[in-house]
């Protein structure tokens, strides 16, 4: 099924115009998200679970593969933890320490002459929603490096 634009009035419309109908899982998943600015398939059910302790996690990674997939929601992924999921519209860029795992919220802006360069010499449309800038945090930096 073709991924559809997401309608201004939000997730029932984005279902059904995809053939697919609104479950209080759903919502409770595409909440979440939208009240953690972003976080964890765990912290996302933590969070559902204070209200709905029925839902599992399974039904958790299900809607968040969906909502994605309706382009409702995106997901980053910072080293190798878990995906970090968020709005579609969360318009941030993240650093992750090497060291210490530390990520920090850079805004999504700053990468715009970047992308304006991209698109205007190699006619590329840069995706910004998986950009998570890598090396080492102030803390980390002023250490020595381990043996």
């Amino acid at each position: 099924m073709p991924t559809p634009t997401p309608t201004p009035a939000g997730l029932p419309e984005t279902l059904r115009a995809s053939g697919y109908r609104l479950t209080p899982q759903r919502q409770m998943v595409l909440d979440a998200v939208e009240e953690l600015g972003q976080g964890t398939p765990e912290e996302i059910s933590e969070r559902i679970h204070q209200t709905s302790p029925g839902v599992n996690i399974t039904t958790v990674y299900r809607a968040l593969e969906l909502l994605e997939q309706l382009g409702l929601v995106r997901h980053r992924h910072f080293g190798h933890g878990a995906p970090m999921y968020h709005a579609s519209d969360y318009d941030t860029l993240h650093s992750v320490c090497h060291r210490c795992g530390q990520v920090a919220v850079i805004p999504g802006k700053l990468l715009e002459p970047v992308a304006r360069w991209l698109a205007d010499e190699r006619g590329f449309v840069l995706d910004t929603g998986h950009i998570a800038l890598a090396g080492l945090c102030t803390k980390c930096a002023a250490e020595p490096p381990p043996d």
